[in-house]
């Protein structure tokens, strides 16, 4: 018999990569946002919708359809991203499109951004969240586990919570997605009624007023 020796096979441990792409979503967001403020675009975009008055609403009229495609597309990423920007398309909604429509357009734009912060929060970026607006988690998660969808639809309607952080940190609790969807939709018409109707009479030429209605 001839002994025959088993070689053994040394496979190395793979090692996890780090997650690039939340790294980069957690650098990159924060500086888009610091570049936002430092440069006052949120006031640069309301002047220049202002002194084009004239071609956006030839533009919206003569490309509806897709004016309305645009403009929720534009707020499903401003609000996702959690940048500083939305109360500026919200007074352009309703400038480009009234004070009722607008107020439509932005619920939807909204909501939706809202709920992909939301879920990027408590798929993605769990930890970055936490670290940032940990403050933020107790008080909230008490409230949700007390009636999850009063809770929310207070927050929002009272804005006792920045809409952004509420949008990240509801994601690290256990509210299920329909109720947060359904708090954030009805929550935020009043406000964005007030800033809609302020843009429409923008629209009309006449100066906004935001204390008498619009979003």
């Amino acid at each position: 018999m001839h002994a025959t020796d088993a070689q053994t096979t040394i496979t190395p441990v793979a090692q996890s990569s780090p997650p690039i792409g939340r790294i980069a979503i957690a650098l990159v967001i924060p500086l888009v946002i610091g570049l936002i403020y430092y440069f006052d675009l949120g006031h640069h975009l309301f002047n220049v919708v202002k002194d084009n008055r004239d071609r956006l609403l030839a533009f919206t009229d003569a490309n509806f359809t897709s004016s309305i495609i645009i403009f929720i597309s534009a707020y499903i990423v401003v609000t996702g991203l959690s940048l500083p920007l939305a109360t500026v398309l919200t007074v352009a909604g309703g400038f480009l499109f009234g004070s009722i429509l607008g107020t439509l357009l932005v619920n939807i734009g909204a909501t939706t951004g809202a709920t992909l912060a939301f879920l990027s929060a408590r798929y993605l970026l769990r930890d970055w969240v936490e670290n940032k607006f940990g403050r933020f988690l107790g008080p909230i998660q008490e409230g949700i586990s007390k009636n999850a969808f009063s809770f929310l639809l207070s927050a929002r309607l009272l804005f006792v919570i920045p809409f952004f952080v509420l949008n990240l940190v509801s994601g690290l609790t256990r509210v299920n997605v329909g109720t947060y969807v359904l708090a954030t939709a009805l929550g935020i018409i009043p406000g964005s009624f007030v800033y809609a109707n302020a843009g429409r009479q923008l629209g009309s030429g006449g100066p906004p007023k935001p204390c008498e209605g619009g979003a």
